[in-house]
């Protein structure tokens, strides 16, 4: 707290007062060094606690497997992903692949002058094949 300096009288009002003014610069000097140091801090104490875990029998949790992407072009010609595949093979290629994980999305992806009754058929074949995740892939529309 700081006072004030007396006048050089002897009368009563020269005594010493003391000044109500608070400094608060040093408190903001604090305060702000304070906010800086946990600024800095809080993301490294969020790493986790190290704990030793007990051990147990239950089967690891399978991470989600890529789509399966089904294509027809304009041609008449289908692929999984990037490789072409007979019509012949297609439905034993997609049975395969449901035995393996039959929770697995499948993507289906058309031409525009494909004719409907193309993609239908596609679609059977994915439907008998064991999926039941299916899903039409199409283009945005671009905005004018």
């Amino acid at each position: 707290m700081a006072i004030s300096l007396p006048p050089s009288g002897d009368t009563p009002e020269d005594r010493y007062q003391p000044l109500a003014e608070i400094n608060v610069t040093p408190m903001v000097d604090v305060m702000l060094v304070l906010l800086i140091i946990f600024m800095v801090t809080a993301p490294l104490l969020t790493v986790g606690v190290p704990l030793d875990l007990p051990k147990t029998t239950a089967a690891e949790l399978m991470q989600p497997k890529k789509p399966v992407v089904l294509s027809l072009d304009r041609a008449g010609d289908t692929f999984i992903g990037n490789e072409p595949v007979a019509a012949a093979d297609l439905k034993d290629r997609l049975a395969q692949l449901a035995a393996e994980d039959p929770e697995r999305i499948v993507y289906v992806r058309g031409d525009r002058a494909i004719s409907y009754a193309q993609l239908m058929d596609a679609l059977g074949l994915v439907n008998t094949a064991g999926f039941t995740k299916v899903s039409l892939l199409a283009e945005g529309a671009k905005s004018q």
